[in-house]
């Protein structure tokens, strides 16, 4: 081979070699919050307040992040957990999510909680290309890639959950009088809404009484008083965890036992069942789509041990009967999943993308047959529950698992 023709095979080489490493570096793609080294994640609670059972998701959230951390993080980075409270106020809501965009520069609010709270900061955070993403509220407006491109669920949302519950009533208790408490915001009457499109055209003559409450007031009690006298013998419960635990205790001290119907997310044993008393919680009938962890069935189920040794760990201090500890520790680990599929393309756009095309991703928080599915026109994760009923100190699974025919 001649000088020359060395020469061109050697500069062809060089080129391929130029070219190749220039894609490795140009794969790297970063928005504020992410580097080689970290992830900034930002999340809102309610540590304190009317709502501040719900704080532990974070607590929860935080140590699961520490865990992902001292093994090595996500393809190599830390993840820097900033959470700040909002006592489920939204104007706080909203101070919060500016603090985390505009000051901490994070790349994601991830898991903010509340209804009112999470509506107060969604036009602001589209508006910035911020993912609001796996929002800790069931509402059936966080499914709107149309409108609302950059937020997106986690839970079922609460009018499927309600259009399953009115399903099974119209099945089983056919010519019920019907008793509805709810909390008066988007949260309760996203519930309403779904209860009543559920029981349709029979909705006029079932409802005997509807009672509404403010998440302000400090007891509920008349309000149960009121639906008693109504005559009504089946309750649906549409409630915040303090408030549950208040209604199913007065309940009881009125001798009122219609057949209860209590929403998922004041499901928790640790936060509701058991301050109110198992006694008066006996035979409420709620949905699931989380493992029970109080549940014996799942003693030797991987997916329970690993939450085991991961609260051994990482978070002794947390109340393990209490669902919203597993709530938290699905919900970051949804996370981990969408992150790690980022691969170095850690923009907010392809956080969204990846959140956007989830297919059959199990956790070993859910329940078997229940499966995390999104789409770019899907931004409801989880959509599929199992009723369950409350006997002796445990929710008991019953019926197959059902989905809710409502989209976004």
């Amino acid at each position: 081979m001649s000088t020359i023709k060395k020469l061109a095979v050697l500069s062809a080489a060089f080129g391929v070699l130029a070219a190749s490493s220039s894609s490795v570096f140009a794969q790297k793609k970063y928005d504020p919050g992410a580097s080689d080294t970290e992830i900034k994640i930002g999340n809102i609670m309610p540590y304190s307040g009317p709502a501040s059972a719900y704080g532990v998701i974070g607590k929860t959230e935080e140590a699961y992040f520490k865990k992902i951390n001292a093994e090595g993080g996500i393809n190599g980075r830390k993840i820097n957990f900033i959470s700040y409270d909002d006592g489920y106020s939204p104007p706080k809501t909203v101070e919060q999510a500016r603090k985390l965009v505009e000051s901490d520069e994070a790349l994601i609010v991830f898991n903010p909680l509340g209804t009112p709270p999470n509506t107060a900061i969604q036009k602001y955070l589209n508006s910035k290309k911020v993912p609001q993403l796996f929002v800790a509220t069931g509402a059936t407006k966080w499914n709107d890639p149309k409108n609302f491109p950059w937020t997106m669920g986690w839970q079922p949302n609460y009018q499927s959950e309600t259009v399953i519950y009115a399903k099974y009533i119209l099945k089983n208790f056919p010519n019920a009088k019907i008793g509805i408490l709810y909390q008066n915001d988007d949260y309760g009457k996203d519930y309403l809404k779904g209860f009543k499109d559920g029981l349709g055209a029979k909705a006029a003559s079932m409802i005997v009484a509807e009672e509404s409450y403010e998440v302000s007031q400090p007891t509920i009690d008349s309000h149960i008083v009121k639906l008693k006298a109504s005559g009504a013998d089946v309750f649906m419960n549409i409630t915040t965890p303090k408030f549950a635990a208040q209604a199913i205790k007065k309940n009881a001290e009125v001798g009122w036992k219609p057949t209860h119907f209590l929403n998922n997310v004041s499901a928790s044993i640790g936060a509701v069942m058991k301050p109110a008393g198992f006694e008066a919680s006996q035979g409420i009938i709620s949905s699931a789509y989380l493992k029970d962890t109080s549940d014996p069935q799942w003693k030797d189920d991987a997916g329970m041990k690993a939450f085991d040794e991961f609260l051994t760990k990482y978070f002794p201090e947390g109340n393990r009967i209490d669902g919203n500890v597993i709530y938290g520790y699905t919900a970051a680990q949804g996370l981990v999943h969408v992150l790690k599929a980022c691969g170095d393309n850690l923009t907010r756009e392809n956080v969204m993308k990846q959140a956007a095309n989830i297919k059959g991703l199990e956790l070993g928080g859910l329940l078997p047959g229940i499966k995390v599915n999104t789409s770019p026109t899907d931004f409801a994760p989880i959509s599929q529950v199992q009723l369950q009923k409350f006997k002796g100190e445990a929710w008991e699974l019953f019926g197959e698992v059902l989905s809710g025919d409502v989209g976004g």
